[in-house]
């Protein structure tokens, strides 16, 4: 059995973490999470209580995480400032969350000589055209375009630098866009779901011809665990699914497993530097460690979300309303 730290544990792809390591491990898990507003604890329910801890702070208070880093064996780093829209609204917070606080982590990771993985996006690569047949790998040159993807870049750069300069035994993995439970109603799938779900046209942004390369979280959360069993440190592994779909068709699909007809979406304005494409070629991954994703099916992912916030409406209600009055303040 390991010890592991998992700092974010609350937020949406951390909290799937937790419960994907919980049902497939006997290892022990201890959150680390701040709890703003992305972070629920009603995500942790019902998890053993011989197996787990929860612990809210700061991963800048270099005290409680240097004295939770020593005490484990392993640190899972989940926990970023991680939406778009409100990096164009107020950046400091990512550059406090992503920057720092990763800093204040590898720093603590490094005394104490522990394993750390460093979870981060495929935004950092910045975008590609709609027609273009490629795909990022982990050669692929950073070209972050908004607070977010820059400053997760940044600490992304840190990680890389405390391998090379101080033999920190850490290894990174930039996953493609997560979608399924838990996921707050800020975000694009869970945001046109809740909103069919009122009564509320789905909202797209432009055209809605930016396409993402959509992966289930279970299938990032196992991805994760084969590279911190199996990677190599120094490392950096690709995560996707091969899931590539366009905004557009993403809600025409929302709508028809919901009954609606596929047009019925307003389109808002666009947001500032919306990136085209994402795509992500996980060949290293499938390859040289041996994963596979288990949700290839996008449509019967979309169907089994779908059901899950029909049926958890009590998780995701009281953010509603204050996220569809922060929309519309944006014009979205």
């Amino acid at each position: 059995m390991q010890r592991l730290l998992v700092t974010g544990g609350a937020g949406f792809i951390g909290s799937n973490f937790v419960h994907y390591v919980m049902s497939s491990t006997d290892n022990f898990v201890t959150v680390l999470d701040k709890l703003t507003y992305a972070g629920n604890l009603e995500s942790l329910k019902q998890l053993p209580a011989d197996r787990f801890r929860f612990v809210q702070g700061d991963i800048c208070d270099q005290p409680l995480v240097d004295e939770l880093v020593g005490s484990h064996d392993v640190v899972v780093h989940y926990a970023a400032e991680s939406h778009n829209d409100n990096s164009l609204h107020d950046p400091r917070p990512f550059l406090d969350t992503n920057i720092i606080g990763t800093y204040t982590l590898i720093e603590a990771a490094r005394r104490h000589n522990k394993r750390f993985h460093h979870i981060s996006t495929d935004e950092v690569y910045g975008d590609l055209e709609l027609d273009d047949p490629e795909r990022f790998t982990e050669n692929t040159p950073y070209n972050p375009s908004s607070p977010y993807s820059s400053t997760k870049a940044g600490s992304d750069l840190l990680v890389r630098a405390w391998v090379r300069s101080f033999g920190l035994q850490a290894t990174i993995s930039n996953c493609s866009n997560n979608y399924g439970p838990y996921q707050h109603v800020e975000k694009f799938i869970p945001r046109q779901i809740t909103n069919v779900i009122d009564g509320i046209r789905p909202k797209l942004y432009g055209k809605g011809e930016n396409v993402r390369d959509w992966i289930h979280a279970n299938d990032h959360s196992s991805a994760v665990l084969a590279i911190i069993d199996k990677g190599l440190i120094g490392e950096t592994y690709l995560i996707g699914a091969d899931g590539e779909k366009n905004n557009k068709e993403v809600v025409e699909l929302i709508l028809e497993h919901m009954g609606q007809p596929r047009d019925a979406y307003d389109h808002v304005v666009d947001r500032p530097g919306h990136d085209l494409r994402y795509a992500i070629d996980s060949t290293k991954l499938r390859t040289e460690l041996g994963w596979a994703p288990q949700f290839s099916n996008f449509d019967a992912g979309i169907e089994d979300t779908i059901a899950w916030y029909r049926e958890n409406e009590d998780w995701w209600r009281p953010q509603k309303a204050a996220t569809e009055a922060k929309y519309k303040e944006q014009g979205q």
